[in-house]
């Protein structure tokens, strides 16, 4: 019965949010205590659930999103997001722009954490759209689409590098196999997607775009713009490096593992803005403090709503239906990958959490990996492809998203969730394709 429940609950949720207008947050909760008592926990365990989960959740996410905030309030307040915009624009055109987008999602996305990636990228995105003039959702989806694959496939991205240490797989034939996927699904999910979608209208959070376009010589020059706005990537991305040449217990790896935390590297990235971007440029201390605070006003809604994403997730988890959906499908005699697609497709589905979906999977399926008979390094990328399937409205990221571009629920659905679906889909076809040929 626990998976009733928890369809039943997805239904819930949708009446409250959609039918009945209920704020996210508020909605969240009431189904998590909903489907909790529902599945038998104790009411008082439901509680410690809800709690732990929007803790677990909004943990290091609070600061990451709260500096990201104040790091895109200075890079669009100081012109070096429109410096970048600019640049990009002349380099590959106001035609490919989105290639443009899919490979700065790329580069970004493969040492960056997603909510990282995307906190930092999207002022840019805003400000590339607005000087454009093209959609925001044509500019927008090729990027998210990049940032997403590399979260779900590659390491040193949480859910695949833990997968690959459980299944004993090899990191860098992982890496090397799941760029060689990600090609496809990237194209189809960001371009291709994104050219269909110029009609749904959506507009940025205000607060991360300049209020007037900069004459030359109000922006910073290109590499101080580049540097501040990419410094994440640096720092996260030194230590990924470090970890492939440098012993553990290294000093200097210590050193790069510390400043490359994501929270770390976007609180050096906010420090390094207020001086580059501000009090450099002849900005008072008190004018940037005032307009940092105000960056954090746009995003408090977007944090409660993914900390009640946080707490169903969470619910879900310690009710045990993860081990019942898991239990039901591996009874079933289909090819090794396709299963694990599976698993992880309907975990993710039933608890929006990609990185619960693929470790979940990941666990149920140890025995298949070390057994010998099944490729591992595409074992550990059918799960990621199944833990982007079909993202909606118990997935934070969902949440987020729907926030920063201001769009409907209906609208979300049809723009966020259909890229997370074909990513998904695009990404097994193509785990299927290297299994004939490898």
């Amino acid at each position: 019965m626990s998976i009733f429940w928890v369809v039943i609950g997805i239904l819930f949720l949708v009446l409250l949010i959609i039918v009945l207008k209920y704020n996210p947050f508020i909605a969240f909760v009431i189904t998590s205590l909903f489907v909790g008592v529902a599945e038998g926990m104790k009411a008082i365990d439901v509680i410690t659930s809800i709690q732990q989960g929007i803790g677990d959740t909004l943990g290091s996410l609070v600061l990451i999103l709260g500096f990201g905030a104040m790091l895109g309030k200075m890079v669009a307040d100081s012109g070096a997001a429109q410096r970048i915009s600019t640049k990009l624009t002349d380099l590959f055109g106001i035609g490919n722009i989105q290639w443009a987008m899919v490979l700065t999602g790329f580069m970004v996305g493969i040492p960056m954490f997603y909510n990282v990636g995307f906190v930092v990228l999207i002022p840019l995105v805003f400000t590339v759209a607005a000087s454009t003039g093209l959609p925001l959702l044509y500019v927008a989806i090729p990027l998210l689409a990049s940032l997403s694959v590399t979260h779900g496939f590659l390491p040193p991205h949480p859910s695949p590098i833990a997968i690959c240490t459980m299944f004993g797989a090899d990191i860098g034939k992982t890496i090397g196999f799941g760029i060689i996927i990600s090609i496809p699904a990237i194209i189809v999910a960001g371009p291709f997607f994104g050219k269909t979608l110029k009609k749904i209208k959506a507009s940025p959070i205000k607060e991360f775009v300049s209020s007037r376009a900069m004459s030359d010589d109000e922006m910073p020059g290109i590499g101080i713009s580049v540097l501040t706005t990419l410094m994440p990537v640096i720092l996260i991305g030194a230590y990924s490096v470090s970890t492939i040449f440098l012993t553990e217990g290294n000093r200097l790896r210590s050193v790069l593992e510390f400043i490359g935390d994501p929270v770390m590297a976007m609180l050096i990235s906010l420090i390094l803005s207020v001086y580059l971007l501000g009090t450099r440029r002849g900005k008072s201390m008190t004018d940037i403090m005032n307009s940092l605070g105000n960056s954090i006003g746009s995003i408090t809604m977007v944090l409660l709503i993914i900390a009640g994403a946080g707490a169903f997730k969470q619910v879900l988890v310690s009710s045990g239906v993860s081990d019942d959906i898991a239990g039901l499908l591996t009874k079933s005699s289909m090819s090794p990958l396709l299963l694990a697609w599976l698993i992880a497709a309907v975990i993710r589905i039933c608890i929006g959490s990609a990185t619960v979906a693929g470790l979940t999977t990941a666990g149920i399926l140890l025995p298949l990996a070390t057994g010998g008979t099944v490729n591992k390094e595409l074992l550990v990328l059918s799960i990621g492809a199944g833990s982007l399937m079909l993202s909606h409205i118990n997935d934070s990221g969902f949440w987020m998203y729907k926030e920063y571009f201001n769009l409907s629920v209906k609208d979300t659905f049809k723009t966020w969730t259909v890229m997370e679906t074909i990513v998904s889909v695009i990404g097994l076809l193509g785990v299927l394709v290297a299994d004939l040929l490898i």
